[in-house]
């Protein structure tokens, strides 16, 4: 339904843009809202802008009660194998996919704009603890600066487009902005080699890929899309897909799995030390204390690799799932 919005709600719109401060910004989405004319075409818009005032307001309320000590919401400890940082536009499912998959509590609802900080939640792929946040949708008009520094500590990206909206649209547009702002995809790398850059990999996640009546929308955006661009389709509602997702993030990652072995007594398997590919018996001592990598003696290593149960040096290369036993 059309909104019919009249002159004086864009010339209001152009001075809330130009805002420097947050309670100029305030002040005029105020203003914004009474030049909106009530009827069902603008029910949607007016109930959007009263939720960006209302948090606008909460947190210029924190800050002030907490003064110039107060701490971003932007700005999250990494916890677990990785972080992941979920976005796109707004109501293409991000919420219901981490609600669904991690001990997060995000706000679910068919209306967009209802995710207005980030949010993280642990996900576990196997018996590994992987960190998701879910983001405030992607809006050229309206993302924080502070979003995006976010994102540049992220470990991955997962671009979230719905396969029953104009999907292509909307991947080409979040990316074009991750790249305005200096955020490179890693596919993306040799084409835009600049200092400054940073480069995380992505991979677009196509929503709403529910069952096989939903098969040909995801055919459809693949023809459109570049080739080269890393994508998946899956279901937040229906969970298809989902365990394929988990292993790609895995990947992505570049991680692997080691057990600690006490001498004389078996693994814990459900508990794992989380550690980069490539990693070496020195890297593990240190990462379970100082202690271990000063003062160990020995390592011996059971596992995936040819070795079981032997002595190894300090540079041996781990592999995933190995056990390894130091003596001090």
């Amino acid at each position: 339904m059309p909104t019919n919005l009249p002159p004086e709600y864009f010339a209001v719109e152009e001075k809330y843009k130009a805002a420097q401060t947050p309670e100029e910004q305030i002040e005029l989405l105020e203003e914004l809202i009474s030049t909106i004319p009530k009827h069902k075409g603008t029910d949607h818009l007016r109930a959007d802008l009263r939720r960006r005032l209302s948090r606008m307001k909460e947190k210029s309320q924190a800050q002030k009660k907490s003064g110039k000590g107060s701490v971003s919401p932007y700005i999250i400890d990494k916890e677990g194998g990785g972080q992941v940082a979920l976005i796109g536009y707004a109501n293409v499912g991000k919420s219901t996919l981490v609600a669904e998959l991690t001990n997060a509590d995000p706000e679910v609802s068919p209306h967009p704009y209802t995710t207005w900080q980030p949010t993280p939640g642990m996900m576990a792929i196997g018996n590994v603890q992987v960190q998701v946040i879910d983001t405030p949708p992607v809006d050229r008009e309206f993302v924080e600066p502070e979003f995006f520094v976010m994102l540049r500590r992220a470990d991955m990206i997962l671009l979230m487009v719905d396969l029953e909206a104009d999907a292509l649209t909307q991947m080409e547009e979040t990316i074009k902005l991750l790249i305005e702002n200096r955020i490179v995809p890693l596919h993306l790398k040799d084409k835009y080699e600049l200092p400054g850059n940073r480069y995380i990999p992505l991979l677009v996640l196509g929503n709403k890929y529910d069952d096989e009546s939903t098969d040909e929308n995801y055919h459809i955006f693949c023809e459109l899309m570049d080739d080269e661009t890393p994508c998946l389709p899956i279901s937040a509602l229906t969970k298809r897909n989902i365990d394929v997702m988990k292993q790609r993030i895995y990947d992505t990652l570049g991680i692997m799995r080691i057990y600690s072995k006490s001498p004389g007594k078996e693994p814990d398997l459900t508990a794992p030390f989380v550690i980069h590919k490539g990693a070496t018996i020195e890297d593990f001592a240190l990462q379970l204390h100082r202690d271990f990598y000063d003062n160990f003696k020995s390592a011996r290593v059971w596992g995936s690799s040819d070795f079981d149960g032997q002595m190894v040096s300090r540079e041996y290369v781990l592999h995933d799932e190995d056990v390894v036993e130091l003596k001090i």
